[in-house]
């Protein structure tokens, strides 16, 4: 018997891990938002999951709070990639594809 692959619970999007790290040093978001030059209601998004961590939001972060970059990055993909295979309708498009492909 093949041993299933754990997957996490659920999904941890980066921008908790952002928020809970202000938190922790009393940074408002607010002013890390102006200090980094993004627009407080991008930043509020991100750190509520709302929107995605780019590259360059990842670089900022990292610079301003020591957070790897590449980690933080590395989250996103996988919280993108657990919410990709949560979603029912993407799930019976790729099974159509695999079928089709199949074929070939």
């Amino acid at each position: 018997m093949e041993a299933k692959k754990s997957e996490p619970f659920y999904p941890i999007h980066p921008g908790e891990i952002i928020k809970d790290e202000l938190e922790c040093r009393g940074i408002s978001q607010r002013q890390l938002a102006q200090k980094m030059g993004l627009s407080y209601s991008v930043f509020n998004e991100i750190l509520n999951g709302k929107r995605p961590v780019s590259s360059e939001v990842a670089m900022l972060v990292e610079a301003a709070l020591n957070i790897s970059a590449e980690t933080l990055l590395k989250m996103q993909m996988r919280y993108n990639l657990q919410i990709a295979k949560e979603n029912p309708l993407f799930i019976s498009r790729l099974a159509e594809i695999r079928k089709v492909c199949a074929l070939l």
